[in-house]
């Protein structure tokens, strides 16, 4: 065994029964970055020292022991951020899929349907509120 694999393994045993790593943690440590470049940038002290304490939070929270206090915490996270986050995967799959389909609202309650480019002009029926309209793909 190479000194590298004794380390690999010396971690796996060290870190064994602790939380890790999760959502909440990456946004914490992505937050603590922006901070970062903000005080480097301003000269501010109060940003640079919410990140110092973003780092300290994401460290304490990853080496953590008390598991289900932690799933929790990220559990409330991913609660509160549901639906900014299906919102934006929605966007992102949307523009990928931009050449093949076209997308658009129901006029009468908003909700997102699409239609595949170049079939003409159709007459729609919205599959929730059974609204009927008219698009051109």
């Amino acid at each position: 065994m190479n000194f590298w694999q004794r380390m690999k393994d010396s971690l796996t045993r060290w870190m064994y029964g602790r939380y890790g790593a999760d959502q909440l943690s990456r946004v914490i440590l992505y937050a603590s970055l922006f901070l970062l470049f903000v005080s480097f940038f301003t000269g501010l002290l109060l940003p640079f020292y919410l990140s110092i304490a973003g780092y300290g939070w994401m460290i304490f929270r990853m080496f953590s022991r008390n598991l289900q206090k932690r799933a929790h915490e990220n559990e409330i996270y991913l609660q509160k951020t549901n639906k900014w986050r299906t919102s934006l995967h929605q966007a992102r799959v949307r523009f990928k899929n931009r050449k093949q389909y076209k997308y658009f609202k129901c006029p009468q309650c908003g909700v997102r349907l699409r239609l595949t480019r170049g079939c003409g002009e159709k007459n729609i029926v919205c599959s929730q509120c059974k609204h009927t309209f008219h698009v051109k793909a």
